[in-house]
């Protein structure tokens, strides 16, 4: 029993795991270039990555947005080419939504911003487009 390692919680305001030597994610809120997001030593507390990692963010989730609304299936000589580039598409776009979870996972309050503007954007990119589309309307407004 003496080959176990510690258990015990590290001490508060530290987040390095002396015993494995890794570093261990905050549960609370946090704000600051201080944090990884998706991969080890990234963006390793550089405030160019960091602003990096913010922009890449912010555009997988308007991308999130955008593939969200799927072309209708159209009749076509071979329907389950149509609906394998549909799955194709949906698969992308939630492996595309499940990196942005994961990087609010982070609890830094820039990346959980970067991804509900991003969101915000993409839903508005969606809805303009939609809106110029009504059969009622003659042409597009947009």
């Amino acid at each position: 029993m003496d080959d176990m390692p510690n258990m015990s919680p590290p001490p508060k305001g530290d987040l390095t795991n002396t015993t494995y030597g890794t570093m261990m994610m905050s549960s609370s809120l946090t704000w600051g270039k201080d944090v990884i997001i998706l991969f080890p030593k990234w963006p390793n507390n550089n405030l160019s990555m960091y602003v990096l990692a913010l922009f890449l963010i912010f555009l997988l989730a308007v991308a999130v947005e955008v593939l969200s609304v799927l072309p209708k299936h159209r009749p076509a000589a071979k329907p389950y080419l149509s609906l394998l580039g549909q799955t194709g598409v949906h698969s992308f776009r939630t492996g595309l939504a499940y990196l942005v979870m994961l990087s609010v996972m982070s609890f830094n309050i820039g990346i959980l911003i970067a991804a509900v503007a991003g969101h915000a954007l993409g839903f508005f990119i969606v809805k303009v487009r939609d809106h110029g589309q009504h059969p009622d309307s003659p042409e597009p407004k947009v």
